[in-house]
C-alpha cells in the first residue's frame, strides 16, 4: 500500500489547486506535503484486512472500527463533510450511498490479500460497501483493486487495460490520454471531479501511460482534479506493476505517525510474501 501512500503524500499540496502550468517536473516531496485522509483510510482497511487473519466473515465490522478508529485519531484531516459525519457518528453503521473517489483511493490492500478474482470481488464489495454502496461506488473500487491484483500476478499492460475497460469503456478511447487531460480535466462545477467515474479511469489511465512508478505518480498528479486521491489510486497500481525504490518508500513513511507506520509495517508480512514480479 505504499504506493498509495505515496501518491497521497507528494499530490497532498495540489488538492483543490488549479495550476495550468504544473506539469510532470514538480518537486516530488515537499515540507507542504502531508498524509491526508486517503492513507488513513488505506492503511485502516490494510489494518482490517490483517486482523482477519484470512478469516473475512467479520471483515465489515473491522472495517468500520478501523476506519473509524483511524479517523478519530486524526480527525483534523480535510474529511468530506458527509464522510465525517459517518465516520464520527457511533451509533450508525449504514452506508450513505457513496459513489465519491473514496472508494478507490483506499481499496490496494484488498489487491494484495486476495488469492483469486473471485475473493478479490467479494472483498473488494466488502470494504467498500461500508459507505460507498452506490453501483459506481462499488464498480470504482472493484476497478482499482482488480488492476493492483492483475499487476500483483504479474500481467501485462494490455491485459491491465483490457480489463479495466470493462469497467470504464473509455480507456479503449485514443483520445483519452494524459496529455490531454493535462489541458482539459480538473475542477468541474458538478462535482464529477471527486467521483469514481470522474477520476477511477484517469488514475488508471496515469499508471497504464507510466514508464516507472514515479512517472505514473507524476502523470497522476499533473492532470489536476483531487490530486491526493488520483495519485493514491495510481500509486498504487504502480507499486505492484513495478515496485517501489526504497528511498521514495523511506521518504513517504517519514510523514506518518507511529500509528500508522506500526500497522504498515505489519501488512507489509503480508505483501512481501505476494510478490510475483
Amino acid at each position: 500500500m505504499i504506493g498509495a501512500i505515496i501518491g497521497d503524500i507528494v499530490g497532498s499540496r495540489f488538492e483543490f489547486i488549479e495550476d495550468d502550468n504544473r506539469g510532470k517536473n514538480f518537486k516530488f516531496f515537499t515540507g507542504t506535503c502531508c498524509a491526508t485522509d486517503d492513507t488513513f483510510m488505506t492503511v485502516a482497511i490494510a489494518q482490517a484486512l490483517f486482523l482477519c487473519k484470512g478469516d473475512y466473515s467479520t471483515l465489515a465490522d473491522k472495517t468500520i472500527n478501523c476506519m473509524r478508529a483511524a479517523a478519530r485519531a486524526h480527525p483534523n484531516t480535510g474529511w468530506g463533510e458527509k464522510f465525517y459525519r459517518w465516520l464520527f457518528d457511533g451509533n450508525s453503521t449504514s452506508p450513505i450511498n457513496s459513489y465519491g473517489n473514496g472508494a478507490g483511493m483506499r481499496i490496494s490492500p484488498v489487491g494484495w490479500v486476495a488469492d483469486s478474482e473471485t475473493q478479490l470481488k467479494s472483498l473488494a464489495n466488502i470494504v467498500t460497501g461500508v459507505t460507498h454502496n452506490h453501483p459506481e461506488g462499488l464498480k470504482g473500487g472493484e476497478a482499482i483493486a482488480l488492476c493492483v491484483y492483475l499487476a500483483r500476478i504479474g500481467a501485462d499492460k494490455q491485459t491491465i487495460r483490457k480489463r479495466a475497460a470493462e469497467y470504464y469503456p473509455i480507456l479503449n478511447d485514443k483520445s483519452f490520454t494524459i496529455p490531454s487531460l493535462q489541458i482539459s480535466y480538473g475542477y468541474d462545477e458538478l462535482g464529477n471531479w471527486v467521483t469514481c467515474q470522474g477520476s477511477v479511469p484517469h488514475a488508471i489511465l496515469a499508471f497504464l501511460e507510466s514508464d516507472g512508478f514515479e512517472d505514473a505518480v507524476r502523470n497522476a498528479v499533473s492532470i489536476g482534479g483531487d490530486s491526493d486521491t488520483i495519485g493514491a489510486m495510481a500509486g498504487s497500481i504502480a507499486e505492484a506493476y513495478y515496485g517501489v525504490p526504497t528511498e521514495l518508500e523511506e521518504q513517504a513513511l517519514s510523514y506518518l505517525s507511529d500509528d500508522l507506520k506500526g500497522i504498515y509495517y505489519a501488512f507489509e508480512l503480508i505483501r512481501k510474501r505476494r510478490v510475483a514480479r
